[in-house]
């Protein structure tokens, strides 16, 4: 199966730690963020992955080029950022023949089960899926409203006054219905421009894995401990490989 990985951000929350390593590269727990992907990826059988890169993209360049692990790993640049959604668009023909692929955001820690969300997915027979999780500050995230079904009845990102606490964890799994719903623009975001307009055609896999954003220098110390104390830690019961 193959899946993007959305890690050209500059971590400007992170400086001055990314002022010389890409977010993607920073440390936490003793290895580089990336790592933990690909640990994710081996145990659920994503092997084609495709990564985007702009700030200090020689050095994710030089790093996985040592560090595959046997991943089949396409890098591309932006000298100017295309946004989340500008991404996908532009690297369209990576997944144009796949029935389904996976949306990966690269700034969190997680260690969910993505079988069980390719599981949801395949039952409700929908074209979209987005992993969701339960959080404190419904205002600072992208927040869904779901009906008793598990779809998606609204997205807003950041809103001035949220709905619930239900947040877009930065994975979606998705079909290439995708495309019917890019802007004609080059440059635009999925939260903003896309996700909002899935209503009533995506659903909602609400996940208790563990699932981190690390966003800012709290936050890396959070995932420090938390690996520190095993509350965070690959779960070899999960389900395995996707089908």
């Amino acid at each position: 199966m193959k899946a993007f990985l959305l890690a050209a951000g500059k971590g400007t929350r992170l400086q001055p730690l990314t002022l010389h390593t890409p977010k993607c590269l920073v440390p936490v727990g003793g290895r580089p963020l990336i790592e933990y992907w690909f640990d994710l990826f081996e145990f659920h059988g994503i092997d084609e992955i495709l990564i985007n890169t702009s700030h200090l993209a020689e050095k994710v360049r030089a790093y996985i080029t040592e560090n595959s692990r046997g991943l089949r790993i396409k890098l591309t640049f932006e000298e100017t950022l295309l946004g989340s959604g500008g991404t996908i668009k532009k690297n369209w023909d990576f997944v144009r023949k796949e029935e389904a692929f996976f949306i990966f955001y690269a700034d969190n820690l997680t260690n969910i089960d993505l079988g069980k969300m390719a599981g949801f997915h395949n039952e409700k027979k929908i074209d979209f899926t987005l992993a969701l999780f339960k959080v404190p500050n419904p205002g600072e995230c992208g927040i869904v409203e779901l009906d008793e079904d598990s779809m998606v009845v609204s997205f807003t990102e950041k809103p001035e006054n949220p709905v619930s606490d239900t947040a877009f964890a930065g994975i979606m799994l998705s079909t290439g219905a995708l495309a019917d719903f890019f802007p004609e623009r080059d440059i635009f975001d999925l939260g903003y421009d896309v996700l909002p307009r899935l209503a009533g055609r995506a659903a909602g896999y609400i996940t208790e894995d563990y699932l981190l954003d690390i966003g800012t220098r709290e936050k890396l110390y959070q995932a420090e401990e938390d690996i520190k104390n095993n509350k965070f830690r690959i779960m070899m019961n999960w389900s395995g490989m996707i089908k």
